[in-house]
Parts: C-alpha cells; sequence; structure tokens
C-alpha cells in the first residue's frame, strides 16, 4: 500500500470518528435551547424519565458576579422588592461564597430608604422548563428578613401576573426554624383555588447550617425538596381551570435577601446586617 493510500485511509478513519463522536453528542443532548442568547434551555420530550444530567451551574468561585449569568435585582414596588439595590455593600464574593447582604441604608441623602439588601436575578440570561435545580445556601435570621428562591416566567405566554405562574422554591421568615415552599398562579390566587390541589407546604430546618433547596418540575407536577428529600409535591390537576397549571413554559431564577414586608413584618435594624450566604446553583435536565 503507497503512503498516500495509507494517509487517505488514516484520514477517513479519523473523520468517521470524530461523526461518531459527534453523533453520540448529539444523541446525549438533553436541552433545547433558544432564545436571542440561546439562554432558554427547553428540556427534550421524554427526558424526565432518564437520569438528570448538569445543563447549567455557578459556583460563585470568580471573585466578581458573573454577569453574563447575573444581573442584580432593581428595586421595585411589591412588598418584596422595595429594598432591593445595587449598591456594593449588599454584595460580596469570598472564598467561593455569595453573600448577599440586607443593611441599613448608610446614605439615606443619595437613598432616601431606611435599608438596602441583595438580590440577583437570571431574567432574560438563563431560564429553563422542567428539570431539577439546586441551591446550596446558608440563611441568617433576622426579625423582618426573608431571603427566597424563586422563579418566574421568562417569556408572556398567558398574560400579567399571576397568569404565568410563580414557583417559590424557598422563602424563609425572621428567625424561623422552617421553610414555606409554594405554587401561585391565577388560579390560588384570584380563583381562590389555593386547597384544590393544595398549592404549598412547609419543612423543618437548621437555619445555623448551609441547606440544599430546590425543586424536581415535570410535565405533570412539581416536586419541592429540601437537603434531597421530597417535602411537597404540586400535581397539574385534569378537569379544572386551565390557569391551575401556567408551569408549561420557561422561569428564570430570583435568589434575593428581602426584607420587610406585612407577611414578614417590620424591619428591626438592631439586628442587620443580615445575610444569604450562597455556595452553588446547579440545574439539571
Amino acid at each position: 500500500m503507497s503512503y498516500l493510500s495509507s494517509h487517505i485511509q488514516l484520514t477517513m478513519k479519523r473523520i468517521l470518528l470524530m461523526l461518531l463522536a459527534v453523533a453520540a453528542i448529539s444523541s446525549c443532548k438533553v436541552t433545547n435551547r433558544s432564545g436571542n442568547r440561546q439562554h432558554i434551555y427547553v428540556q427534550k420530550q421524554g427526558r424526565e424519565h432518564k437520569t438528570w444530567k448538569l445543563v447549567w451551574q455557578d459556583e460563585f468561585n470568580q471573585p466578581q458576579l458573573d454577569t453574563s449569568r447575573w444581573t442584580r435585582i432593581p428595586p421595585n414596588n411589591a412588598a418584596w422588592g422595595k429594598h432591593m439595590s445595587s449598591n456594593e455593600a449588599c454584595y460580596r464574593l469570598d472564598s467561593g461564597l455569595l453573600y448577599l447582604r440586607g443593611i441599613v441604608n448608610p446614605d439615606t441623602v443619595a437613598d432616601p430608604r431606611p435599608f438596602l439588601t441583595g438580590g440577583i436575578w437570571s431574567k432574560g440570561k438563563f431560564a429553563f422548563q422542567y428539570g431539577r435545580i439546586e441551591i446550596r445556601a446558608k440563611l441568617e435570621g433576622a426579625q423582618g428578613a426573608w431571603p427566597a428562591m424563586w422563579m418566574l416566567a421568562e417569556q408572556d405566554k398567558y398574560g400579567k401576573y399571576p397568569k404565568n405562574g410563580e414557583i417559590d422554591i424557598m422563602e424563609h421568615l425572621n428567625h424561623d426554624q422552617l421553610i414555606y415552599q409554594t405554587t401561585h398562579s391565577w388560579y390560588t390566587l384570584e380563583l381562590k383555588q389555593d386547597k384544590n390541589p393544595p398549592h404549598g407546604g412547609t419543612a423543618k430546618l437548621d437555619p445555623l447550617a448551609f441547606n440544599t433547596f430546590g425543586i424536581s418540575w415535570y410535565p405533570d407536577r412539581i416536586e419541592f425538596q429540601l437537603n434531597g428529600k421530597t417535602t411537597f409535591t404540586y400535581p397539574r390537576v385534569q378537569g379544572v381551570d386551565p390557569s391551575q397549571w401556567p408551569y408549561d413554559q420557561p422561569f428564570y431564577i430570583l435568589i434575593d435577601q428581602q426584607l420587610g414586608g406585612d407577611w414578614v413584618g417590620k424591619v428591626h435594624p438592631e439586628q442587620l446586617p443580615v445575610q444569604m450566604i450562597v455556595d452553588w446553583v446547579r440545574v439539571y435536565q
């Protein structure tokens, strides 16, 4: 066999191996990506019956917040958002941990609000439909502290809030030793169908320790979890108003150290600063 023939055969073999590798990778694809930044991850049909695969994560090992993944949440008029701020004093990254801090406002001339607090969201940068999300974090306690991990719809499929739904992975109040895990929608809030089926539950935790909060989200149910154990399940129900299940669209992530509001009560400034310390965020499909 000539050198040229041998070289051609070797080249063809390498090309074939490369094509087989690409085919293998494609066959293992777990998500379909879309959006102007390819930031929307929609789980492939049938994946819910297979082993989870990691598709997106942030370990917070970089010296500054990864702005390709997150944006600091701006203030808004909702009870949870009135003290949100981009002030540097509300954010810190250190040794692989993200600190979201609620503080007494050091400069009420520049900003008249008495308190400032930090939070991040992945709106416009990452959203997913179906899969599993886990967030490992430690929640400090203070009167008026309301740390939350939750999700809202990336796209306006059904109309203004609450028609697109809300998934509260975790909410913690004050110095409680439990968390609230809840779904909200037009069905639960406007039609008052919050017990058909029950739309939320609670779970006990050690507030002094790091815990892993999460959901496993399927086309027919949302399983809420704490430290890997299912604590509450919200099912899709047949034969009721369609607004019961707006959870068939991509949602983005919010992680914020909220302060104040009717539910949590007044903030006690002598108990600030208070922090939510986030170790990592991981999404599987």
